[in-house]
């Protein structure tokens, strides 16, 4: 293990987790990232050995057969695997988000019905609430659930779905008009509907299209995708908690605990780029002495690794608050903001150290440099981040006048 990004106080179990795991990003992801990434190819293999290790079920409770660890075991485990290949940790992020909005949210038969398959991997998950014409701004959501007798029928496109072709559970967020009049506000009108459907690309069933793969700058391997429901038919048991519009506060608890994830991601790939850097910076020689014995370096290395430390105690903090029960989106918009910008800033200083070789492809740093961005937008950007931070300050700073 190297000095960086210690967490203090984990348990004996915790802290076997996460040897495992380190141990399997190592030998299992670290080798072959690089290559799978640049054909653009789904990590079966690494995908089936998460599931052998148990990591599908990290948080969902014992009794529906998962690990019941906390989200700062799980935040951990994602920041090593980021740390091998960021795309991994995005395939387990969504999976784990639609099993904690079921654990938190899900009525006693819908647990029951997905939680146990979950922790097994056999049912795979992924969430939707991005539009093609919308981002951040989820009150401005078209898609729409009318109720039809026993069923509900879901009309829309939906965009930025992760394991869209894969997944075969979708929490998809929706209007639903049914019980709230005209000018009910419209986080108050949205439901979470739990669509099950076939792994794959085309139609995945009746009035449910997956389109193929968006093909992206980086982030490559996991499948990103559109969503088309027309006329898609669902039971009316499968609204997440049975009841509707709740939506839009069930979809934001788990874009909260989806905002750590994405803070230890950053955090992940912060850390290889340090690593990158500082190893090449011990190899490559310039004016008779090791680049690393230049003060230029040396300064840029402690300033890298000055913030892979903050943004890693940013993100326990924030997965800590959430664990004890605390309200916590001030601290996750913090780690999330402070983890993607400072990950982005740890990856160009890496770029720079390699030189003219990182802009090759056959250095691991190319890749990286590529994948960076996505933290800046994924999970909302940094701007909304800000507003969550500052309107959260005033109502904790509120002026006493």
């Amino acid at each position: 293990m190297s000095r960086l990004a210690q967490t203090a106080g984990l348990t004996d179990v915790q802290q076997e987790i996460l040897a495992t795991v380190r141990d399997f990003v190592d030998k299992e992801i670290i080798p072959v990232a690089t290559g799978l990434e640049h054909r653009d190819e789904y990590p079966q293999q690494i995908v089936d050995g998460l599931k052998e290790l148990g990591l599908f079920g990290l948080m969902i409770p014992e009794e529906y057969g998962g690990l019941g660890e906390s989200l700062l075991t799980y935040a951990l485990c994602v920041e090593e695997i980021a740390r091998g290949w960021m795309s991994v940790s995005g395939i387990i992020n969504t999976h784990f988000i639609v099993a904690y909005m079921l654990k938190q949210h899900g009525t006693q038969e819908q647990k029951d019905t997905f939680l146990p398959r979950m922790a097994a991997g056999e049912v795979r998950g992924a969430f939707s609430m991005s539009e093609p014409g919308l981002g951040s701004d989820v009150s401005a959501i078209t898609s729409k659930g009318v109720r039809d007798g026993d069923e509900y029928v879901l009309n829309g496109q939906k965009m930025w779905l992760t394991n869209g072709g894969t997944s075969t559970l979708v929490a998809v967020l929706c209007r639903s008009d049914e019980g709230h009049p005209e000018g009910t506000a419209p986080h108050k009108s949205m439901t979470t509907f739990l669509v099950e459907k076939e792994p794959g690309f085309g139609e995945v069933r009746p009035g449910l299209a997956i389109p193929g793969k968006i093909d992206k700058m980086g982030y490559k391997g996991v499948d990103t995708t559109e969503l088309i429901m027309d006329g898609l038919r669902i039971p009316a048991n499968r609204v997440l908690g049975g009841v509707t519009g709740r939506g839009f506060y069930q979809m934001m608890d788990g874009v909260e605990v989806g905002r750590v994830n994405v803070a230890a991601r950053g955090c992940g790939v912060a850390q290889r780029a340090f690593e990158l850097g500082v190893s090449y910076a011990q190899q490559r020689h310039t004016f008779g002495k090791a680049i690393a014995q230049h003060q230029a370096i040396q300064f840029k290395l402690a300033e890298m690794a000055t913030k892979v430390e903050a943004a890693h105690a940013m993100m326990v903090n924030a997965a800590r608050k959430k664990d004890s029960g605390e309200r916590n989106d001030l601290e996750a918009g913090m780690a999330k903001y402070l983890a993607s910008e400072y990950c982005k800033e740890v990856v160009e200083d890496a770029f720079r150290i390699h030189g003219g070789y990182g802009f090759s492809k056959e250095y691991e740093i190319e890749r990286l440099y590529r994948e960076a961005p996505m933290l800046l937008i994924g999970e909302g950007t940094a701007e909304i981040q800000k507003m969550i931070i500052g309107r959260r300050l005033l109502e904790e700073y509120r002026f006493q006048g």
